[in-house]
């Protein structure tokens, strides 16, 4: 992920949270809105009640790690926020990207077969 395709600004986080469409799973919540730019922006969010340092960033790297898998597959120009809840502590990976691909697919973020 390079550093321009992270998503920083308090600004785009306002206008996400506000114009951005909310699709929530069993351990995540997806948050997304068009950019306009030629690249998605990306965010991976856990609160404190998520638990401590440990828990918080273990919930990250899953859903990072299941965003670099699909990737490639997604339609571009978006800022996209993925939120950890506080019931993906102990979870396998497999089941956090589960959870991960279907909020992808109920967004329609995905590419078709033709694209």
């Amino acid at each position: 992920m390079l550093k321009k395709e992270v998503l920083r600004r308090d600004k785009d986080f306002s206008a996400l949270y506000k114009k951005g469409k909310s699709f929530p799973d069993k351990y995540i919540v997806l948050i997304y809105r068009k950019n306009g730019l030629s690249y998605n922006r990306t965010a991976f969010l856990a609160s404190k009640k998520v638990g401590n340092s440990v828990q918080r960033n273990r919930a990250k790297r899953l859903i990072r790690e299941g965003y670099r898998l699909i990737e490639s597959e997604l339609k571009q120009g978006n800022d996209i926020v993925f939120i950890a809840r506080k019931n993906i502590n102990g979870r396998k990976f497999g089941e956090v990207n589960r959870s991960l691909l279907n909020a992808v697919k109920r967004t329609g973020l995905l590419k078709s077969k033709e694209e």
